[in-house]
């Protein structure tokens, strides 16, 4: 029978798969330090449960209105200077809210351009709205703004950044991004905003949201989660802010999608925008301590950039080339031999490299990274 042949062209997510390979060793008794997982371990915040739990308790369980509940909108929209709840749109995490921005603005054969190193599901996203993927390596892990104009064609519709990014931790800089603005505006681009891991940047380096410069506005659609930032990854709930016309078509793509995100899970994530400020910044410097801690540890194995955010290294690899034909090879070995989960360079388009997170305890992070220098 029948199957797409759009499909041919899709693998499934890299780092999807590590987590089901972890849950079956750990069934199996194996001591795994999972370094592989891109999701905080901190626990949700007990207001946020007790409004989830209230939530069902008064019924809210039967369908919402498809572009999110009313009040948490509202809330959001106030992150966005001039924006009201008619520029938001609530998805299924970040992630359904990418799917459905390239489901919007590509037809067969347009482009979107895209940074590289990059989340692995950027890619296949693109391909799977008919689109091309125009993939762009990064310098030393910033953006090549003068590649990146390189790239545009007649057939480009977007550029997209994610900062600070996944894999690698870079925050990228203002004028840098500016000056993607720039070539957006020039070109009468779309520009996507992936900032789901907004919350945690480190160091002198500051985020900077290209929403503060308002001449992009009209073009700009920027994605955020609660999934990272309050470590909600299983509400599933992310948004979409954008000018009103785009909203409306992800309204619609939504609508024959999934219609409403959880509605008891939007109860919980109204109540997490409320968190204090404090509590965020107490977990930003937590997981600035564990950076430090990574980097400290990695520095004598890996040659190693620091990142500025999220919380992940992406160290290379090159030196063991040698012993392993690729980082394939090598994070499957570290597997096997050290019961330590890394992910391969491969799945973000950056063969010689893996993806180490530090979003685990101090303690579980220290005996893993001590565990890959044993078995290198």
């Amino acid at each position: 029978m029948y199957i797409s042949e759009k499909l041919e062209k899709i693998i499934p997510s890299g780092t999807v798969a590590f987590t089901a390979l972890i849950q079956e060793l750990r069934a199996a008794g194996r001591d795994v330090i999972d370094l592989a997982v891109g999701e905080p371990d901190f626990a949700v915040d007990l207001p946020v449960l007790d409004a989830t739990r209230q939530a069902l308790d008064n019924g809210y369980t039967r369908y919402g209105p498809v572009a999110g509940l009313p009040a948490l909108r509202d809330n959001l929209a106030t992150e966005f200077e001039g924006y009201s709840s008619q520029n938001i749109i609530v998805t299924n995490g970040a992630k359904q809210g990418l799917f459905e921005i390239f489901q919007v603005i590509c037809d067969a054969d347009r482009e979107v351009i895209i940074p590289t190193p990059c989340w692995v599901s950027f890619e296949h996203q693109v391909k799977l709205a008919g689109g091309v993927p125009v993939l762009v390596p990064m310098k030393d892990h910033q953006l090549d703004v003068d590649a990146i104009a390189k790239a545009v064609t007649d057939r480009t519709v977007a550029i997209l950044v994610n900062s600070p990014n996944n894999p690698t931790g870079a925050v990228y800089g203002a004028e840098s991004l500016r000056r993607i603005a720039e070539i957006c505006r020039r070109n009468d681009l779309w520009l996507i905003s992936d900032e789901a891991y907004g919350s945690f940047v480190y160091g002198e380096k500051r985020l900077f949201s290209l929403f503060a410069d308002p001449d992009i506005r009209p073009q700009l659609i920027v994605v955020r989660s609660f999934s990272k930032t309050y470590g909600m990854t299983g509400f599933r709930v992310g948004y979409v802010a954008a000018p009103e016309e785009m909203i409306a078509r992800l309204t619609t793509i939504q609508g024959h999608l999934t219609g409403n995100v959880c509605s008891f899970a939007q109860h919980g994530a109204l109540s997490a925008a409320k968190v204090p400020p404090e509590t965020l910044e107490q977990r930003r410097q937590k997981y600035k301590t564990r950076r430090d801690l990574a980097m400290d540890l990695c520095r004598g194995m890996f040659d190693v950039i620091e990142p500025n955010g999220a919380f992940y290294l992406f160290p290379n690899t090159t030196r063991y080339q040698e012993r392993f034909e690729d980082s394939l090879e090598l994070a499957r070995y570290l597997l096997e031999k050290a019961n330590v989960a890394v992910v391969p360079g491969e799945f973000f388009g950056a063969p010689g490299h893996i993806r180490i997170s530090f979003a685990t305890s101090v303690d579980r992070l220290t005996i893993g990274l001590n565990r890959i220098k044993d078995v290198l």
